[in-house]
């Protein structure tokens, strides 16, 4: 595994980010499911459910910024955070994407563009 992240640093850092995403996303949103809960409960629940997100996130970033500047990790962060935010909601709390979310991606992926164009 040491040999593909060495291999293809910003695959490794885009898996890695995708799944750090997926833990906080759930931490952060997944306690809406059940707001019925106890608050001090669903802040205990979400905070151990986030620390899992710092064994993906602090790799991540040491793996990319070998090969990526700061500002253009941080940006390929925000994306993935929309990417897997949309899944999220779409799956877990059946929020379809409106078409105006799309032409917000559209601009984010300009930002993109424009941060990794050389």
């Amino acid at each position: 595994m040491a040999d593909f992240f060495a291999r293809s640093p910003v695959v490794a850092t885009v898996l890695l980010l995708v799944c750090s995403n997926f833990f906080m996303t759930v931490a952060w949103y997944g306690h809406l499911k059940d707001t019925k809960s106890p608050l001090l409960l669903a802040i205990l629940v979400s905070w151990a459910i986030a620390s899992l997100e710092y064994c993906f996130q602090v790799p991540a970033n040491r793996i990319g910024f070998a090969v990526l500047n700061l500002t253009q990790l941080k940006i390929l962060q925000e994306v993935i955070t929309l990417v897997v935010f949309t899944v999220f909601a779409y799956f877990v709390f059946d929020q379809v994407p409106k078409w105006n979310y799309g032409i917000s991606y559209l601009f984010i992926i300009g930002a993109v563009y424009f941060a990794f164009k050389a």
